[in-house]
């Protein structure tokens, strides 16, 4: 199952289940802001960052 970070990795901006992130195959999370300024590249291993899913409360 995915882990739904509650951080951003780069200025640690909260994050919720609900909100907008971004991802790459490792599930380093980001905020959309730095994951747009980081080009949409992860600094950890150079992979691609993109829309995390949404989490619907039940």
């Amino acid at each position: 199952m995915l882990e739904m970070r509650d951080v951003c990795e780069k200025c640690s901006a909260h994050l919720t289940e609900s909100g907008e992130a971004v991802i790459c195959s490792f599930e380093c999370t980001f905020c959309v802001d730095c994951g747009q300024l980081m080009d949409h590249r992860c600094p950890n291993c150079g992979g691609e960052l993109v829309k995390r899913p949404r989490r619907v409360a039940t």
